[in-house]
C-alpha cells in the first residue's frame, strides 16, 4: 500500500472513532466473505463493519484519541463502528457471533474506556434505547393518569352532590329556597297567589344544576385528553426518529427554496 494510501485509511479510520457511540473489534477468521457480507447487511443502519490493518489501527486509534486499544489488536482484525444506540450494535453482534461461532467478539470501546469480551456481550443483553423509552413513557402515562384520577375524584363526587341536590330538589322544593322559603311559609296559606312562582323554581333550577353537572363532566375530559397529548408529545421528542425525520423535512424544504 503507498504511503498516500496509508494516510488516507489512517484519517478515515481516526474519523470513524470519533463519530462513533461505540467500536467493537472483533475477530473473523474462518468467515466467509458470504458471511462477512450478511453480517454487514444485519449491521445496516446501526454501524458499519471495517475489516482492518492492525498497524494502520494503532496510529488511528492514536490519534483519535482512543487509548488502550493496541495491545488487542492482533490476528484477523474488523471492527464495528456503532453510529447509533451502542446496546443494539452489541446485540445485533452478539445474535450474529451465536449463528457464526467463529466470530469473535474481542473486545470494545465506549464513553473513553475500554471494554472486555464480557463487557461487550453484558451491553447486549441490555435493553435497546427503544424499549426503555417505550417502558420510560408507559411509566409517565401511569403516573399522569394516577394524578388524573385524583383531580377528577373532587369533580366526579361534586357532579354526584349536583345530581343528588337536583333530584331532592324536584321531591322537596323548598331545599333549594333554603331558609327565606321556610319562613315564608306561613304567610303562604293567607296568599296562595303569591306562593304560586315558588312552585316553579325547581323547574327552573333544574336546568342550572344539569348544566353543572355537564361542566364537570366536560372538565374531567379536557383534563384527560390533555394528558394524553401531553404524554404523545414527550414520546415524539425523545424518539430519534422523530428527529431526523424532521431535520430531513426541514433540509428538503431548505434545498426546495434554494432551488
Amino acid at each position: 500500500m503507498a504511503r498516500e494510501d496509508k494516510a488516507a485509511t489512517v484519517a478515515e479510520l481516526a474519523e470513524e472513532f470519533r463519530t462513533s457511540t461505540a467500536a467493537v473489534l472483533t475477530e473473523y477468521r474462518g468467515l466467509t466473505v458470504s458471511q462477512i457480507s450478511q453480517l454487514r447487511r444485519s449491521l445496516q443502519g446501526v454501524a458499519t463493519y471495517a475489516v482492518v490493518k492492525n498497524t494502520l489501527t494503532k496510529i488511528a486509534a492514536r490519534e483519535a484519541g482512543v487509548e488502550g486499544f493496541d495491545a488487542l489488536l492482533s490476528g484477523p482484525s474488523a471492527i464495528a463502528f456503532i453510529k447509533g444506540d451502542p446496546v443494539e450494535g452489541a446485540k445485533s453482534l452478539k445474535n450474529f457471533a451465536k449463528d457464526n461461532p467463529l466470530l469473535v467478539l474481542k473486545a470494545g470501546y465506549m464513553d473513553g474506556r475500554v471494554l472486555d469480551a464480557a463487557e461487550v456481550k453484558k451491553l447486549a443483553d441490555l435493553e435497546s434505547r427503544e424499549v426503555l423509552l417505550s417502558k420510560l413513557a408507559g411509566a409517565m402515562k401511569a403516573s399522569m393518569s394516577q394524578a388524573v384520577s385524583l383531580f377528577a375524584a373532587p369533580l366526579s363526587q361534586a357532579a354526584r352532590t349536583v345530581d343528588a341536590l337536583r333530584i331532592k330538589a324536584e321531591a322537596d322544593p323548598s331545599i333549594i329556597g333554603g331558609a327565606g322559603v321556610a319562613a315564608a311559609a306561613a304567610p303562604a296559606e293567607a296568599a296562595p297567589a303569591e306562593a304560586a312562582p315558588a312552585e316553579a323554581a325547581p323547574a327552573e333550577a333544574a336546568p342550572a344544576e344539569e348544566s353543572l353537572l355537564e361542566k364537570v363532566e366536560h372538565a374531567a375530559e379536557a383534563v384527560v385528553e390533555a394528558v394524553e397529548h401531553a404524554v404523545e408529545g414527550v414520546i415524539e421528542s425523545l424518539t430519534p426518529h422523530h428527529h431526523e425525520a424532521s431535520e430531513g423535512t426541514s433540509e428538503e424544504g431548505k434545498n426546495q427554496t434554494e432551488g
